[in-house]
C-alpha cells in the first residue's frame, strides 16, 4: 500500500500540539534551506534543536551529534538528509519517543515511514514544515 500523508487538518493539529523540533541535518550556513526553514519555525515560537555532529551551536541552540544525545523530549524530528539516510533516523526517532517523523520536501522513504509508523509515530514525507504552518 502506498504511503499517504495525514490530512492537512491532522498536520495542523500535529503542529499545534508540538513545541520542540529536532532538526536532523540542520546546517549552520544561513544560505541553506534547513537553516532558513528552522529559523522561520523558531520565529513561530518552536524550540529548534539542531542535530549536526559538525556544529556546536546553530540558531542560538546547542547542537547535538545524534537524536539520542538530546536530554529532553522532542515532539517532531524534522529531517534534512537524503532519502537513503532516513531509515536510521526513523529508528532513532522511535527510540527517543518522538511523536512525529517529518521528512522535508523532496525526501521520501517507505522504509523510514514503516519504521516510524510501527513505532507509533505520525509520519509526514515530502512536505515543507514551513509551508504547512
Amino acid at each position: 500500500m502506498a504511503f499517504e500523508n495525514p490530512s492537512r487538518e491532522q498536520i495542523r493539529n500535529i503542529l499545534l500540539e508540538s513545541s520542540v523540533i529536532a532538526v536532523v541535518g540542520l546546517s549552520d550556513k544561513p544560505e541553506r534551506t534547513s537553516y532558513a526553514v528552522s529559523e522561520a519555525m523558531q520565529r513561530k515560537g518552536y524550540r529548534i534543536v539542531p542535530v549536526n555532529p559538525n556544529a556546536t551551536e546553530i540558531l542560538g541552540e546547542k547542537s547535538y551529534p545524534t537524536l539520542k544525545d538530546i536530554p529532553f523530549p522532542v515532539d517532531i524530528v524534522n529531517v534534512f538528509r537524503r532519502s537513503e539516510f532516513t531509515p536510521p533516523v526513523a529508528e532513532e526517532a522511535v527510540a527517543i519517543g518522538a511523536k512525529t517523523l517529518w521528512l522535508q520536501l523532496g525526501i521520501y522513504n517507505e522504509e523510514a515511514a514503516n519504521i516510524a509508523s510501527a513505532g507509533g509515530l505520525n509520519v509526514i514525507m515530502d512536505r515543507c514544515i514551513k509551508v504547512e504552518i
